[in-house]
């Protein structure tokens, strides 16, 4: 009878243990999901011609996104100038191609300056409570008045790819992007997803980049063009990876 109590207790103990690991994995990967989404890769600007696309008005500091929740914060960066800004994630239930990480409002793209050709930005979410969304909400705020005040003439497609005309033929020449699909601490689990990526795939120009002695990069690419690299990223899409990346330069 003692034995069976033991046991009893033992198996409760053991239940309860699982069930707790269990929940602490699960707040981990909420933290991961919530304080720590970063994304490099090619946005989609605006513009009233998209097809069954939700209105974003022009002259706003707010984005589309499909996993971020509604009225996130998020600093997006123009790798190739430096320049941000912070801007709203207005919705999450707008439904555009996973190739591109955003929709961006014309006012966005106008301020950080981007080529309209390769529209490449970083997007970081800013976690609730940070002192970076402290100092910068007033800011924000005030940015975001003054923007959807301002008058449209100025940010429209047209106006921007006349500005930049010179500078989009010198970069069309170096168009060199390679699709992340996921880092790794052994080089054996690297191996291990280039070959289910070659088996479920057609997908050739795979790559395992050593980062550092711990940390081992798949790759696919480079491409010269963004047709192909479009028809490489919609083909690994379908494996259903959680956070694929587009680099530049890789």
């Amino acid at each position: 009878m003692k034995l069976n109590l033991v046991i009893i207790y033992l198996l409760s103990l053991f239940l309860f243990g699982c069930e707790q690991n269990i929940s602490i994995s699960s707040k981990k990967n909420d933290l991961n999901l919530e304080d720590k989404y970063k994304n490099l890769g090619f946005a989609l600007v605006y513009d009233k011609d998209l097809m069954k696309i939700k209105k974003l008005d022009d002259r706003s500091l707010d984005i589309f996104h499909k996993s971020l929740k509604r009225k996130s914060i998020v600093k997006i960066t123009n790798p190739k100038n430096g320049n941000f800004l912070i801007a709203n994630v207005k919705s999450n239930k707008v439904r555009f191609s996973n190739f591109y990480n955003a929709i961006l409002s014309p006012r966005i793209a106008k301020d950080l300056d981007l080529d309209l050709m390769e529209p490449y930005v970083e997007i970081v979410l800013i976690p609730k409570g940070s002192t970076f969304v402290a100092k910068k909400a007033k800011t924000f705020d005030e940015e975001r008045s003054v923007a959807e005040k301002a008058p449209i003439d100025g940010i429209q497609i047209n106006d921007l790819n006349k500005k930049k005309t010179k500078k989009k033929i010198k970069k069309q020449n170096f168009f060199s992007y390679s699709i992340k699909v996921a880092d790794f601490y052994y080089k054996n689990s690297a191996i291990l997803l280039v070959d289910r990526i070659k088996n479920e795939t057609s997908l050739k120009n795979l790559k395992i980049v050593k980062i550092s002695k711990t940390k081992y990069r798949v790759l696919i690419g480079p491409f010269s063009d963004i047709k192909s690299l479009r028809e490489s990223f919609e083909k690994i899409d379908v494996l259903n990876f959680e956070n694929l990346e587009i680099l530049n330069n890789a």
